[in-house]
């Protein structure tokens, strides 16, 4: 069969044939009508989460989604989580917690060989599933509304457990980074089986970033700045462009050594919180010049202000 029959069969089931080298402008939006929204992640504790609320207020830069407590929510006592939680609420940010108990918390050893890691970081058996479902109950419990998921199984248990009334209909689940899709394909697989919002692949190009956008209506989260460990690239100045053919989208910056895995890993519990609250504010900064690029260089693109209604923010 050849590459175009190929090309017709995959766009007669909803998915672009190729990647899009026209690079279309998106028609599809945030609810707020906007293009556009600014994502910091390591947001491990509440000392980090005050430096990212203090230098938001002072550049006038807009943050919309807190990745937090990378680390794991269990490592947080449940006042540090109501203080966190009381935070965000206040400046009508978004927060999506980092349950705990996750691959590499567990006896499992297969994910740390050379072979092994190939098969990825997914729940081992029913016992994690249970609790890893727990530490998320746990921090809906202290008012958080947004999680952070890399199984897709747990994924589909989650959102069924949501459309059953289990979970609160307004908890949101944005999928990690580390689930590993790059391809509208997988896309849409994560968007059927519930997904609000997910993070592809660093290293997509954009026509990969476009083609995804096609075959799917929630947001792409996309890295403009990764770690070093993910190989340490920066595309600032391909955010204007990104936001005309991905929007609507959220952008992650992410710089360090390394950020959950390995000796340089930065989101671990003995890393001085003085440290991640510097790197809060430098992340801000860079938020600050991707508005400004993306202003100069694609002045019809909408940022989202302050609190949009849509956001999962914490009700503690």
């Amino acid at each position: 069969m050849s590459l175009h029959r190929v090309s017709e069969l995959m766009e007669k089931h909803g998915i672009p044939g190729r990647d899009l080298y026209e690079l279309p402008t998106s028609e599809k939006r945030f609810p707020d009508g906007c293009h556009y929204r600014i994502e910091i992640s390591g947001v491990e504790r509440p000392e980090v989460l005050e430096a990212v609320i203090d230098e938001a207020e002072k550049r006038d830069v807009p943050v919309h989604r807190l990745i937090s407590v990378v680390m794991g929510a269990t490592l947080l006592d449940d006042r540090e989580l109501t203080r966190f939680a009381e935070m965000a609420r206040d400046a009508k940010m978004e927060v999506i917690m980092t349950p705990g108990p996750r691959r590499g918390w567990g006896l499992g050893r297969q994910l740390i060989t050379p072979e092994g890691a190939y098969s990825g970081i997914r729940f081992r058996g029913s016992d994690n599933l249970r609790i890893v479902i727990a530490d998320i109950m746990r921090c809906i419990e202290l008012g958080f509304r947004g999680f952070l998921v890399v199984d897709e199984g747990l994924l589909w248990l989650l959102n069924e457990m949501r459309k059953a009334g289990d979970i609160p209909k307004d908890v949101v689940f944005k999928v990690s980074i580390y689930a590993g899709h790059g391809n509208p394909a997988g896309a849409k697989v994560l968007e059927m089986l519930g997904a609000d919002t997910f993070n592809p692949l660093g290293d997509l190009t954009l026509p990969m970033l476009a083609s995804i956008r096609k075959a799917v209506n929630i947001p792409i989260d996309v890295h403009v700045i990764l770690s070093e460990s993910f190989g340490g690239f920066n595309r600032i100045w391909e955010t204007p462009e990104i936001t005309r053919i991905a929007a609507p989208c959220y952008y992650k910056i992410e710089p360090g050594t390394a950020l959950a895995a390995g000796s340089g890993a930065i989101y671990r519990p003995w890393v001085s919180p003085d440290y991640l609250a510097f790197l809060a504010r430098e992340k801000v900064k860079y938020a600050e010049t991707i508005i400004s690029i993306i202003e100069k260089n694609y002045p019809e693109a909408k940022l989202s202000g302050v609190g949009p209604s849509d956001l999962a923010i914490p009700k503690p």
